[in-house]
């Protein structure tokens, strides 16, 4: 009969170590330590890249407040099957909590999954994923602003131009001829942007011809190479050039001077995002005026929300809506207030 009570409690002793084994394959968290892990779509996005060392330096502050912090960071180079293993990384490296700038932002199925296996949540950012997708999980969030607002407020900056100066009908035809550098195609935030910018245009009473349109990816190169097209084809025609961002309205300056255009000759342009490089080129009256995103607020709102996740306070004194998402507005920046943007 003892053997069998000694057997018996060794089994119930083995069982249990089985069972802690298995309950520690589970996530809980560090409440004092937060790991973030975060996950974007392109390097070469010289407004994500700010945006990430605003967050870097918001943690730090965190970090040397009250809280041990720490980041991880990887870039898909525009593969979403590469963010999924990176995602799957971050987690197996012990992040709790993702801020995650998705490739395909219709393609975040996977990620979310991984994200709800281990308990991790996700603070997508820049990129909005589709609704459907956002009510996968109750601990998903979205950290960004309205694309809506920068297409009209670019189209507003085009707007006020048009009126104020004469010369930017350079032939005198009483209509604009524009041309628009595009983000990705099919982009959610492109779309949005060259749709509201025209709308703007034709609200306030511009009439303007639409010259050529060109996808540059988001990129400088890319737009230069795109606007050298369109000047060969349309030569000095073009008065105005809509620009989804500022790396591509610096593209397009880029063409005019490598063909060695004189100021007089040039269209005017206009960005989105109020980069460094893109308040400089305002500055130097390069950029005739940009949209300003607010990567600082931004970075503050996904600092202010992984550290509420993951420590379990403050979640409540956020200003969300509809429960999951964060917006910070844009803003104009012409010569005459840039500097109140550098400075920032």
């Amino acid at each position: 009969m003892r053997t069998k009570k000694i057997l018996a409690a060794g089994i119930v002793f083995c069982m249990g170590i089985q069972l802690f084994c298995a309950c520690g394959r589970s996530r809980p968290y560090e409440t004092d330590k937060v790991y973030v892990g975060v996950a974007y779509y392109n390097q070469s996005d010289t407004f994500l890249n700010q945006l990430i060392a605003c967050l870097k330096e918001r943690l730090q502050e965190y970090g040397e407040e009250c809280l041990e912090t720490s980041i991880l960071i990887r870039e898909a180079a525009g593969s979403q099957r590469t963010q999924d293993d990176q995602v799957k990384e971050l987690i197996d490296a012990g992040c709790n909590v993702l801020c995650v700038n998705l490739v395909d932002r219709a393609d975040p199925s996977e990620i979310i999954d991984l994200a709800r296996e281990n308990d991790v949540p996700i603070i997508f950012f820049n990129r909005e994923p589709v609704a459907e997708d956002m009510m996968q999980w109750e601990r998903l969030y979205y950290v960004g602003a309205f694309a809506d607002q920068s297409g009209i407020m670019q189209g507003e900056l085009a707007v006020e131009l048009i009126q104020s100066d004469p010369f930017v009908d350079r032939n005198r035809d009483g209509k604009i001829q524009y041309v628009i550098l595009e983000g990705e195609a099919g982009h959610q935030d492109a779309i949005i942007r060259s749709e509201n910018v025209v709308e703007t245009l034709k609200n306030n009473d511009i009439e303007i011809e639409k010259l050529s349109n060109g996808i540059a990816n988001w990129n400088r190169a890319q737009a230069q190479n795109q606007m050298l097209q369109m000047i060969s084809q349309h030569r000095s025609k073009i008065e105005l050039v809509l620009a989804n961002n500022d790396d591509m309205a610096l593209g397009a300056i880029d063409a005019y001077e490598k063909l060695n255009y004189t100021e007089s000759a040039l269209p005017v342009f206009l960005g989105i995002d109020g980069t460094d490089v893109g308040l400089e080129a305002v500055r130097d009256s390069r950029l005739a005026g940009t949209v300003y995103n607010d990567k600082e607020g931004q970075a503050e709102a996904m600092a202010e929300l992984a550290v509420a996740l993951v420590s379990g306070k403050g979640l409540e004194d956020i200003d969300f809506q509809d429960e999951r998402y964060i917006y910070l507005p844009y803003a104009k920046v012409t010569k005459s207030t840039v500097d109140d943007f550098i400075k920032r």
